[in-house]
């Protein structure tokens, strides 16, 4: 595998734009388009949170219904949550202007939004910068960047990654843009993410990938527990890589999970480490479990731990919040056998063994704590199953930032 630069337009085929459509951000661009030359086979994972935005309900039913896809129309600022009957018909009109200005199949057109839940789609504004998308979309690294800020809301960085691996002789490229800062939590946490690759690949293993990679990448991440109504993963596979299809359960098939995952881990981490109002992306790490279902359920307790991420941020070595958040985590261990270590570029500290604190050096632990990126390991001694989640420190930011969200 090699990582190259770029994100949804590394992939042959792809092309990307972004258009300021004042749609509620004022003097910067806020639509993102994805544009491939031949139609795609899609896959996609959505939130669980009972309330959908109607993109969601739309990209859903999109994918579910076989419908070969060629075009993504993202907007940022409004949301379209919780918008009635309003909601859906606001993707309908989008796909039929996308349909009209592109020459791709309104049914197969696949909607974004992020921002504000509630608010009304100004659509004068969107259908004129669906025009502006399609006027504007090319290929190459620039392009893709473009969109992947276009669809930023509070988040401080765009989010792109893009890697090629071999299969069948050829090359085939996996790439992708993502947004999220706030509002992240494990089970499609706001957060979207499309990928784009080239590769040939059924429908059925396009699908299988997506799922199962979901539960190791985007659902251990955590920044604030709460999910959102607008969680969406997409991928789109056009083939023009050229290889022969990728059939579930192949050796190629394995190859070319080994890429999406790269991509979904990597946008995943990009995601938590810029956590609103973060300093930090912090890893918790769980080693030698009985089983991955109990080191995920015991990590994803530790990084949603609003003491552990407090702790984090004042770059503290409270453990007893990191052995608290494990033991309320539903998920059973003998604390008693527990090992417990914080990890950085600046070193590694060992300050719990079997259970009991040991008397480790504070400025040691302090300055190890004060990088970056941050890694807690804690050892269980019961097996050779491992699992790591994602969040991110809590800072006074993440309130100055959420206090008056909508103004």
């Amino acid at each position: 595998m090699e990582i190259i630069k770029g994100g949804v337009t590394a992939a042959k085929g792809f092309e990307a734009a972004s258009a300021a459509a004042g749609i509620k951000y004022q003097g910067r661009d806020d639509m993102a388009l994805i544009y491939s030359e031949k139609p795609c086979k899609t896959a996609g994972a959505f939130t669980r949170n009972l309330v959908k935005a109607a993109p969601v309900i739309w990209d859903k039913k999109v994918v579910d219904g076989g419908v070969k896809s060629q075009a993504v129309i993202v907007n940022s600022g409004i949301a379209n949550a919780c918008t009635g009957k309003e909601g859906h018909a606001y993707c309908k009109a989008t796909a039929k202007k996308a349909s009209k200005v592109l020459g791709v199949d309104a049914k197969g057109v696949l909607i974004g939004s992020t921002g504000v839940i509630g608010m009304q789609l100004p659509m004068d504004r969107l259908e004129k910068g669906v025009e502006l998308l399609a006027a504007a979309k090319e290929a190459g690294t620039e392009a893709g960047n473009k969109a992947a800020r276009a669809i930023m809301t509070t988040d401080t960085v765009e989010k792109e990654v893009a890697v090629t691996v071999e299969i069948d002789g050829k090359t085939v490229t996996v790439g992708g843009m993502a947004k999220g800062s706030g509002m992240i939590h494990p089970n499609m946490c706001t957060m979207l993410s499309y990928i784009t690759t080239d590769a040939a690949i059924s429908k059925k293993a396009l699908v299988k990938a997506l799922r199962e990679d979901v539960k190791d990448t985007y659902n251990m991440i955590s920044v604030d527990g709460d999910t959102s109504t607008n969680d969406t993963v997409l991928v789109l596979a056009n083939g023009m890589a050229g290889n022969k299809k990728i059939r579930y359960g192949t050796k190629e098939y394995d190859v070319f999970v080994s890429a999406l995952h790269h991509v979904n881990e990597t946008l995943a981490k990009k995601m938590a480490g810029d956590g609103e109002g973060a300093t930090a992306l912090f890893e918790m790490k769980v080693i030698h479990a009985a089983t991955k279902g109990q080191a995920k359920g015991l990590a994803k307790s530790v990084v949603g731990s609003n003491l552990t991420k407090a702790a984090i941020a004042g770059h503290d070595a409270n453990w007893g919040r990191i052995l608290c958040a494990m033991g309320y985590s539903s998920v059973k261990f003998d604390p008693r056998k527990v090992d417990l270590f914080f990890k950085s570029d600046a070193g590694t500290i060992q300050i719990v063994e079997n259970g009991r604190g040991l008397d480790f050096d504070e400025a040691e632990a302090t300055r190890i704590l004060s990088r970056p990126e941050v890694t807690a390991v804690a050892d269980l001694k019961e097996g050779e199953a491992c699992a790591s989640a994602w969040g991110c420190d809590l800072t006074h930011g993440y309130i100055d930032i959420n206090a008056d969200y909508r103004s």
